[in-house]
């Protein structure tokens, strides 16, 4: 990783929004998303992000990501200023430091297993990238299913192809918007482990938006959004981040 990525137990935070504000739309139908949103995250903190649909969560989890651009206020990861960043720059960064998994997996639907997780790690300057990605999917248990495209894959298994995804390029963060919505209880609970476990070897800061109360107290801090802005941030008792 760069010299910007993050240390645990560093003063620093790995993630600061101050004063984040950002509306979508135009004119009449202009909608205020996030009002004045301040967070705080420390490396290797795990954040379970709650609140009613419509609350901003998911939102917010762009913002932070650097895929959605606020109107308003500043937000540093691992220590850059996104502001700063061009779009080719901060998609750069983005690769080097943030892994993402979406609910609806998003995997390229032409490319087999192998090749999903290898290809963003080969345009990442990665010399390993096939290497990496054999180990990234043997670690979530696909070795077998490489060569097999989206298609001919179940829907855990194809998210357990989009956490490898995430987790290969050793991200500081990983941020995950409702990993297991499209999945069976069962299947949500393994990519559930396989996610915390990937955190926990890499010391990488989780945030995890979720609508199930119970996943997101297996996080060490749980945030509440409610009409865009944070209701609370307090610890949850005593469960710890990781497994």
């Amino acid at each position: 990783m760069n010299d910007t990525s993050c240390v645990v137990g560093a003063v620093a935070p790995a993630i600061t929004l101050r004063g984040i504000d950002l509306s979508l739309g135009r004119g009449a139908a202009r909608v205020h998303i996030l009002k004045s949103v301040d967070l705080h995250v420390d490396c290797g903190e795990a954040i379970g992000l709650i609140g009613p649909s419509g609350s901003g969560k998911s939102t917010l989890l762009m913002v932070l990501a650097g895929l959605e651009r606020p109107n308003g206020g500043t937000i540093t990861v691992c220590g850059q200023d996104l502001a700063a960043l061009n779009e080719d720059q901060l998609a750069r960064f983005r690769g080097r430091e943030i892994g993402i998994v979406f609910q609806s997996f998003h995997l390229i639907p032409t490319m087999t297993a192998l090749e999903n997780v290898a290809v963003p790690l080969e345009l990442g300057g990665h010399a390993d990238a096939f290497a990496r990605a054999r180990a990234e999917l043997a670690g979530v248990g696909l070795e077998e299913r490489l060569d097999h495209y989206p298609a001919q894959l179940s829907g855990g298994e194809q998210q357990r192809v989009a956490v490898a995804r995430a987790l290969a390029p050793d991200p500081s963060i990983i941020v995950a918007d409702e990993p297991t919505g499209n999945l069976d209880e069962a299947t949500g609970q393994r990519i559930v482990e396989l996610l915390f476990a990937g955190c926990g070897r890499r010391n990488a800061t989780l945030i995890l938006v979720t609508h199930d109360a119970q996943l997101a107290a297996r996080c060490g801090r749980v945030v509440r959004l409610r009409s865009g802005r944070v209701e609370a941030a307090a610890p949850t008792p005593a469960i710890g981040a990781h497994p």
